[in-house]
């Protein structure tokens, strides 16, 4: 295996001091038990010449070490190993954890990701430590000891909501990582029985804000959609037959929010994590973040106030893309009651068909929102959208129909920037919002946004997109989180759509 570009002494001084801000940048594999452990592990640190120091759960696990029980690497913040890798490593990362390998091989995902089989295993193996399907095997592993801790759900549904095969490939694969079966993991204290549905942590490296978060995502709540409170997020969803409805919530004083699904098919558990880490950016190595952008003087003082300030993601990429497209050149308010008559018109109503335990009752959102053949083929003008603005959306859902990867995360900014900007309808400022908030592209940036030239304006005046475009060279690689921060901290931040 190549070697990972880790700071061997470094690393053993984090191990020795349980510094928590390394905790899922590396894991330790420890030569003598043949475990491998967080840094923040609370058992005492081996030798350094016993220690191992790897870039992800994943390289542990190919070289055939076990899992601590102890500090439980499932529950690691972020996925280790993806940061500041290359861009089709990450959106490899992604796909992965979203299932791309669990009905197919290494060769279509690097057919969709538009690189070469041999390629893609080669910046695997530089960046990660292991190979895709190591990638995909661990996660299932880990995903399942997660559940095995924080629920109360039967081993078989584990198995199946962790994506393996059949109860007796599960049971096998515990066998061989952990040396025994799953069911001997379920610690006694552990899984208290919620009224209804899954309950589980997401945890994140500090610091996060909530309050900004929520905010932005308050200010945009899709009516019968979406539902947000100051401490409570809720959202109705669909993937193919599976239908179901999710709440997230902070964690008083815990590095983790808390989310319960509701569901009739636990097979999409692992599905709606991925989307939710996604939507709250939980994967954001936020505190480098912040210090790079604190170098400059433009933000230093806004960093320092507003600590932990993360993009807001998107739960579906089409939803988000239809949402910019209604916020184009009107407010905010505006475009959010637009969404609303849209969901209400040619959305489906949320009917859930399941097991009490899993779905139980439920107050809330009660529409799913419109999919790509519906608003393909609606008449939107009913809603009060102008017929320019209504054929915008009908092509948009046309080239989704066509295209069902069309807002997926498999090219470069640039490359995904020109796709998007030859849609009818999409320029660029649209495109960059799409690209920041759906596309999760941290240097997306729309540099034309009002509400950004309002935020960045002095004495001497306001920039032009083309200044504020210079300006924001000293921010590259996460313009994006400089974005949210002028939004959040500017003077006008409801201009942003």
């Amino acid at each position: 295996m190549q070697q990972i570009d880790l700071d061997r002494n470094a690393c053993y001084r984090a191990l020795q001091t349980r510094d928590a801000r390394f905790d899922g940048r590396f894991y330790v594999a420890v030569l003598s038990t043949g475990i491998y452990c967080r840094p923040i592990c609370p058992a005492g640190p081996p030798k350094i010449e016993n220690c191992v120091f790897l870039p992800s759960a994943a390289a542990a696990y190919q070289m055939g070490f076990r899992p601590c029980l102890r500090c439980r690497p499932e529950v690691a913040p972020g996925t280790a190993g993806w940061r500041g890798s290359a861009n089709t490593v990450s959106r490899a990362l992604q796909l992965i954890v979203e299932g791309a390998l669990d009905e197919s091989g290494v060769d279509d995902l690097a057919d969709r990701l538009g690189v070469g089989s041999r390629h893609l295993r080669r910046l695997f193996t530089r960046y990660v430590g292991a190979s895709p399907v190591s990638v995909a095997q661990t996660h299932r592993i880990l995903f399942a000891k997660k559940l095995i801790d924080e629920t109360s759900l039967s081993m078989t549904q584990i198995a199946l909501a962790a994506g393996f095969g059949s109860i007796r490939r599960f049971n096998d694969v515990f066998q061989q990582t952990y040396g025994r079966a799953p069911s001997t993991l379920r610690r006694s204290t552990s899984a208290a029985k919620p009224a209804a549905g899954v309950t589980l942590k997401l945890p994140f490296s500090p610091p996060l804000d909530w309050r900004a978060m929520i905010d932005f995502l308050r200010l945009r709540a899709i009516p019968g959609v979406e539902h947000v409170e100051p401490e409570r997020y809720r959202r109705t969803f669909a993937f193919d037959e599976a239908r179901g409805v999710v709440e997230v919530r902070p964690a008083t004083g815990a590095n983790h929010l808390l989310a319960t699904i509701r569901t009739s098919e636990i097979t999409v558990l692992a599905t709606v994590v991925s989307r939710l880490r996604r939507l709250f950016d939980l994967d954001a190595d936020i505190a480098a973040i912040d210090t790079h952008l604190a170098c400059d003087p433009l933000l230093a003082d806004r960093v320092r106030e507003r600590p932990g300030l993360r993009v807001p993601g998107a739960w579906d990429g089409f939803e988000l893309a239809v949402r910019a497209i209604l916020g184009q050149q009107i407010s905010v308010p505006a475009a959010t009651t637009f969404a609303g008559r849209l969901a209400a018109a040619h959305g489906e109503p949320l009917e859930i068909e399941g097991s009490a335990a899993l779905v139980g009752p439920f107050d809330g959102p009660h529409l799913l929102f419109p999919t790509p053949t519906a608003i393909a083929e609606a008449d939107l003008t009913g809603i009060g959208l102008t017929r320019g603005r209504a054929a915008t959306l009908r092509s948009l859902g046309a080239a989704m129909v066509a295209d069902r990867n069309l807002l997926r995360a498999y090219e470069t900014l640039d490359e995904t920037l020109d796709k998007l900007d030859g849609l009818p309808g999409v320029g660029p400022w649209t495109a960059q919002y799409i690209a920041m908030r759906a596309l999760r592209e941290p240097d997306a940036f729309p540099a034309s946004d009002l509400g950004l030239l309002r935020a960045m304006e002095t004495t001497a005046g306001r920039p032009s997109p083309a200044e504020l475009s210079r300006i924001a060279e000293a921010w590259r690689p996460w313009r994006a989180y400089a974005a949210v921060r002028l939004w959040a901290q500017g003077p006008a931040q409801t201009a942003a759509a």
